[in-house]
């Protein structure tokens, strides 16, 4: 009966060592895989602040050239309206009353079917 009880914590001994061995092996497999991770993500972050940058850059090379071209049209229009005074004073004169003819109309309509639905 002694050696069966030896034979028993001698098989109890071995499988412990084994339990403790794949652990020891799991917690270098873990920590490999923490230093892979670690890894990729810095590369991500790199690889997204490229993406960033280029995309600012080409937003702001098209704001710009956009602004250019807006400040071209606005000098245009402006070197047109000293050149022709009049006609500009007569064109927003128009604007201006076609705006007021279209608020009366506006209104009107909704005066109108605010009736019908009492």
């Amino acid at each position: 009966m002694a050696d069966t009880l030896k034979g028993e914590l001698a098989n109890a001994e071995n499988i412990q060592k084994a339990f403790e061995k794949q652990i020891s092996e799991l917690r270098r497999e873990i920590a490999k895989i923490n230093r892979s991770i670690a890894e990729r993500g810095g590369e991500m972050l790199d690889e997204a602040k490229l993406v960033a940058g280029d995309a600012y850059q080409t937003a702001s090379t098209r704001a710009a050239r956009a602004a250019r071209q807006l400040r071209t049209q606005a000098h245009s229009v402006s070197e047109v309206a000293k050149e022709h005074p009049r006609t500009t004073t007569a064109l927003l004169g128009m604007v201006g009353v076609l705006g007021f003819l279209l608020g009366i109309a506006v209104a009107r309509a909704a005066n109108q079917s605010e009736r019908r639905w009492h």
